[in-house]
């Protein structure tokens, strides 16, 4: 897993940030801040991440391919362009019955 951010003041096509690898799950930073951060995650078919709980609001959205995340117990299925806001303290599943590609953000400051 890379911490190095993109270099900025630089285009980049979303999707060629990062590549697939097999039986993999692989994790690009874009910005690392204090107060949040933004990843491309590439998630080959098969993979995805455990469950975890974030004090934090993330914005997830599917790039390429098609994802299923569950939160709270319920199921969502998100194709490319499509996105939703994993809600803080809500646990939550990222699946990939295919091969897919998201941005995750993430804002630290303010609590709810």
């Amino acid at each position: 897993m890379s911490t190095t951010e993109l270099e900025k003041a630089k285009t980049y096509i979303s999707v060629e940030i990062i590549e697939y690898i097999p039986n993999s799950v692989v994790i690009k930073t874009i910005l690392k801040k204090s107060t949040g951060n933004i990843s491309v995650i590439s998630f080959d078919s098969g993979e995805g991440l455990t469950e975890k709980i974030s004090p934090f609001d993330t914005f997830a959205q599917i790039i390429e391919g098609k994802a299923e995340l569950v939160i709270d117990g319920t199921t969502f299925v998100l194709k490319t362009g499509e996105s939703i806001i994993i809600p803080a303290h809500k646990p939550n599943i990222i699946k990939a019955n295919e091969r897919f590609k998201m941005i995750l953000t993430v804002i630290k400051s303010g609590y709810d």
